[in-house]
């Protein structure tokens, strides 16, 4: 993968937005949906455990449904844009432990599901920015500002089901507001 590309960042951006695709998106809505109706029935440790899990599962979720769609997902994808949106993943991926640490010195599990909550929503900034859509940025605010409240709002024993809930309306947010390429631009594409 070449990252020197000399193309515009307006074909770059063109080129990011036409090979995306929604299933990201809709595997983070599956996966934080799922955990937010099993939350209120499972320990509180167990739920915690189980927000570090939501986001490795994202990625191949979203694979499988490109795979079922008959897509494959990045495939030989050389823009530099993608380049940056992995580092991103990469980026706050590592971040995890700080997460983990303050949750355990705390003694408060939940605050892994906020943690996770709020910092997958990171990725949508620079996807938003490679894609030149504003709904990116909108959605880790509003993601993020949402987490907190439902954090701080929720009765204790519905925190961690009210943050899935906030996290799941972000994605369908983003479902239904972000940019999607053209079908021309789809048609030449395939």
């Amino acid at each position: 993968m070449t990252l020197d590309d000399s193309r515009p960042l307006r074909e770059l951006r063109a080129d990011f937005l036409r090979t995306s695709t929604q299933s990201m998106p809709l595997a983070g809505l599956i996966v934080w949906s799922a955990l937010g109706i099993g939350a209120p029935m499972l320990p509180p440790s167990m739920v915690g455990m189980l927000a570090l899990y939501v986001m490795a599962l994202i990625m191949p979720l979203a694979f499988l449904l490109e795979r079922l769609r008959g897509r494959n997902l990045f495939a030989k994808n050389t823009n530099p844009l993608m380049s940056l949106f992995f580092a991103s993943i990469a980026g706050i991926g590592v971040t995890v432990p700080v997460i983990v640490t303050g949750a355990n010195l705390a003694h408060d599990p939940t605050l892994v599901v906020l943690g996770m909550g709020i910092l997958a929503g990171v990725i949508w900034i620079p996807y938003g920015w490679a894609a030149g859509d504003p709904v990116g940025l909108r959605h880790a605010i509003a993601r993020a500002v949402g987490c907190y409240a439902a954090f701080a709002l929720a009765p204790t024993a519905y925190r961690a089901a009210a943050i899935c809930a906030v996290v799941a309306v972000s994605y369908v947010y983003s479902l239904l507001f972000m940019k999607k390429p053209s079908s021309a631009v789809v048609q030449q594409a395939l």
